[in-house]
């Protein structure tokens, strides 16, 4: 008998969260690992001065440094994630990057398999201050930012070479150059492009910025720097990648700041430098999935 009365007390309890559920007219589906959310209508964010340092768009160089509030919060050892890195190989076992960051760059690899390019090789991911003071010193200012200063220290860049040779040369790197950005990646110190980023050019370096951002930067043959700035000037841009629409909006933030955004999906993102990147889309799949 008591077995019944907990089951009928159970089943009411139930029933009360579904209808609650079902009364919730704000609700909202949220992926947090991505930073995805799917509103059912029109939505009013509350930016707040932090998110000027946070998200995938940040800029990080001698100006401007990395916050603490920047650094991916998903940053793990790919060593302990075998299913991480299926399909390319590690330099050591101590290399971490964001998880999200390593799943998008997993995808990628299975699709560059597709073409019968199969080689890849992470030598570098996330580094803390000591291990960035450490390169900065073998490597200098020429091929490295000192400690704070680097893209390393977010989770988001990585370091990809080939089994076979230089990246200049490997069949992995000209594909990375042709395709990286349909997956959301940049390399992101080009070719006579040091006069921007002051970084001599890296073919192995790439960072995670996600779509349409690695598309528009592609076309445009913009760097980060450029990205940006265009985005601050234009203060509106839109288009549609993968037959999805989008919209990516600048706003500067020196305090609270209150936006409207009208889409089945947003993100937002930081500058770094004063600024917030709102990417809105029309459609839940364009976040997660890569351009055809």
């Amino acid at each position: 008998m008591k077995k019944w009365v907990f089951l009928f007390v159970l089943f009411l309890l139930f029933a009360r969260e579904v209808n609650e559920y079902k009364s919730d007219s704000d609700f909202q589906i949220i992926d947090e690992r991505h930073g995805l959310r799917v509103p059912k209508e029109s939505v009013t964010l509350e930016i707040a001065m932090d998110q000027v340092y946070q998200g995938n768009l940040l800029l990080v160089n001698k100006e401007h440094p990395v916050h603490r509030g920047g650094i991916k919060s998903d940053v793990v050892n790919l060593f302990q994630h075998k299913e991480l890195i299926e399909g390319y190989g590690l330099l050591d076992e101590r290399i971490r990057l964001s998880q999200g960051v390593a799943e998008k760059f997993l995808k990628m690899v299975r699709a560059a398999e597709k073409d019968n390019v199969r080689h890849f090789m992470i030598s570098s991911g996330y580094r803390n201050e000591e291990e960035q003071s450490q390169i900065y010193q073998e490597k200098g200012s020429a091929f490295a930012l000192p400690a704070g200063y680097s893209e390393h220290n977010l989770g988001l860049s990585l370091d990809i070479g080939s089994t076979l040779s230089g990246m200049n040369e490997a069949p992995e790197g000209r594909w990375l150059q042709k395709n990286a950005s349909k997956y959301g990646f940049i390399l992101r110190y080009p070719e006579n492009k040091k006069a921007i980023t002051g970084i001599e050019y890296e073919p192995w370096h790439f960072r995670y910025v996600g779509l349409p951002h690695s598309r528009i930067m592609q076309k445009k043959n913009f760097t980060l720097e450029e990205y940006l700035t265009y985005i601050k000037e234009k203060k509106k841009i839109g288009g549609t990648i993968a037959g999805v629409e989008y919209e990516v909006s600048y706003y500067p933030v020196s305090s609270k700041k209150t936006v409207k955004v009208q889409a089945n999906a947003y993100e937002v993102s930081g500058d770094n430098m004063g600024g917030v990147i709102v990417t809105a889309f029309s459609s839940v799949h364009a976040r997660d999935g890569q351009e055809k």
